[in-house]
């Protein structure tokens, strides 16, 4: 269990209360908690999962191989199309382990968040493409197994904004799109998603704007969160995108036969945009930080991108501050 709040004397009342009732040991200052390790930092604290990470190369004999740069290669797209260059595997339970615990890393590293998204939809029948790929992920993780989420101490809590980006037409084998987004509160990188959409959208605005609607529930779901701990004035919240029909879209009132198909989308956007909760903006696709959740990306781009999202290797700063 962790406990935390700002008042030390209210924490320990809690902790006596609790010691009262049950059987418990204080294990003091938070610094390991289910998988995930706490670093302090002069700016915040770094959440990682360094020693998972390691022992999960160790168990697939991946500590000695050669780091990527990349989780999954440029432009490439996985899927279940079996040639005699590409058979089905024999025995899926080494495939299925290794996703598992893949998935269960993405908590802490949002950058493999698409690679494993595109992997976990073989499941059930995996080609040895599939596992090449999945131990590309891992050759990956080689390269900077302690990497993890920074969390930037702020003391005014004010500032929530959110990105979201699709890639139409995305898997071959359905052509559904992915739907990828990405939340900050003042400059902390809260929550984020790569997701195949359910149905299939019959034009690029469509996907964008299915999108658009994911983000603007999670938001919705943040803003009610951050409420409840009594965090206030975040409305509107910036939701910014890089399709313009989309936002003309979510801003014009009267609906078109285009988009009738999927109104219920439509209605949420639209509605939580007039009503003040989000404030949909228009930026660039180079600055677009949900692309890295829609699209394997080349090196350059995958590298500013995780910047972008506030990944940070405390071990890695602390060997090269001490050389």
């Amino acid at each position: 269990m962790i406990i935390t709040g700002n008042n030390l004397a209210e924490i320990s009342k809690v902790k006596d209360f609790l010691k009262s009732k049950f059987k418990i040991k204080d294990l003091g200052e938070l610094k390991y908690f289910l998988g995930i390790e706490i670093v302090k930092t002069k700016n915040g604290i770094c959440m990682n999962q360094r020693k998972y990470c390691l022992e999960l190369l160790s168990e697939f004999g991946m500590l000695g191989s050669k780091p990527m740069a990349t989780p999954l290669e440029s432009n490439s797209v996985l899927n279940s199309d079996e040639t005699e260059d590409d058979k089905k595997l024999d025995d899926i339970s080494q495939y299925q382990r290794l996703v598992g615990k893949l998935i269960y890393l993405t908590l802490t590293r949002p950058d493999i968040s698409y690679s494993i998204q595109c992997l976990s939809q073989y499941m059930h029948s995996p080609l040895q493409s599939h596992v090449k790929a999945a131990f590309r992920v891992l050759r990956y993780l080689k390269g900077n197994p302690g990497a993890g989420i920074q969390i930037i101490r702020n003391p005014g809590m004010n500032n929530l904004y959110a990105y979201s980006d699709a890639d139409w037409g995305k898997c071959l084998g359905t052509r559904r799109s992915v739907s990828g987004y990405c939340l900050y509160l003042c400059g902390s990188l809260i929550s984020w998603k790569s997701k195949k959409q359910p149905t299939v959208s019959r034009s690029s605005t469509e996907s964008e704007y299915r999108s658009l609607a994911a983000a603007t529930c999670e938001i919705i779901w943040v803003v009610k969160l951050l409420a409840d701990l009594k965090v206030t004035n975040l409305l509107p919240v910036k939701l910014l995108c890089d399709n313009k029909s989309a936002l003309l879209l979510a801003a014009n009132p009267v609906f078109h036969e285009r988009s009738k198909h999927f109104e219920t989308d439509v209605h949420v956007v639209r509605e939580k945009n007039l009503t003040g909760v989000i404030k949909t903006d228009y930026i660039d696709t180079t600055k677009q930080v949900a692309d890295i959740f829609t699209k394997s990306l080349n090196k350059s781009q995958h590298k500013l991108l995780c910047n972008k999202l506030g990944i940070f290797n405390v071990y890695k700063d602390k060997i090269e501050g001490g050389c």
